[in-house]
């Protein structure tokens, strides 16, 4: 099986994960908000330091590639990239509301009929969504949604839906039912690509490293500053 080092930094989020033959051998997170440039380089050569101390030989890097956000994004495909050029291994990239319901297909309080939704924060009443079967089947596809009271209504008239990532919060008060359901404290985690990055890996799906950019979903807006008046006092 592939030594595969994984890297998610595409919310506040920060980690890293070096898996082989379906076990996570290291581990870190930090989840201090956007501390990503600080930490991500530390965790990477942990990493491989670790793998160095098993002799094991690095056979792809894999990335979440979003949604999410644009400057955690950067960061860590330009980690990826770099190892990647630097250790002439192929890139994976992963999607990350992918990686999200990877987290929670398998709890066993979960209705084995219910439909699963990552949400990811795309700041106010917006969230990056997409919904999914237990088999990791996409049943509504990758969009960015605002949010009201008549948001999935069409998939909660027929199915339970679990709602959970650092999106669902602002959801909690505006869409109710019996087929609600919400999951606390989930978020997308280097160690929850273990299954997509092997996956991919063994059918070869990989990336142009060169090219590879992350899927934002949106484009980046920049705001101006205000101006501010000087005064003499």
């Amino acid at each position: 099986m592939p030594v595969i080092l994984n890297i998610e930094t595409s919310t506040d989020v920060c980690s890293v994960a070096l898996t082989c033959d379906g076990q996570v051998v290291f581990n870190k997170e930090n989840h201090e908000s956007m501390s990503h440039a600080s930490s991500l380089g530390g965790y990477v050569q942990g990493a491989l330091s670790v793998a160095k101390s098993h002799h094991f030989a690095i056979d792809a890097v894999a990335v979440s590639r979003g949604p999410g956000s644009y400057t955690g994004l950067r960061i860590g495909v330009s980690e990826a990239k770099g190892l990647c050029f630097g250790l002439d291994v192929p890139l994976i990239a992963v999607d990350t509301l992918a990686v999200m319901t990877c987290a929670v297909m398998f709890k066993k309080d979960i209705d084995e009929d219910a439909l699963l939704c990552p949400m990811i924060d795309a700041r106010r009443m917006e969230v990056y969504s997409a919904v999914y079967d237990r088999a990791l089947n996409q049943v509504k596809p990758v969009s960015a949604e605002i949010i009201d009271e008549n948001s999935y209504a069409d998939i909660l008239t027929r199915k339970p839906v679990v709602f959970f990532g650092n999106g669902a919060g602002k959801c909690r008060d505006v869409i109710t039912g019996d087929n609600v359901h919400y999951i606390d404290g989930i978020c997308p985690l280097a160690a929850d690509m273990l299954a997509l990055s092997e996956m991919a890996f063994r059918n070869s799906r990989f990336e142009n490293v060169a090219y590879f950019e992350p899927f934002y979903l949106k484009e980046f807006v920049a705001t101006k500053p205000k101006n501010k008046v000087l005064s003499n006092e």
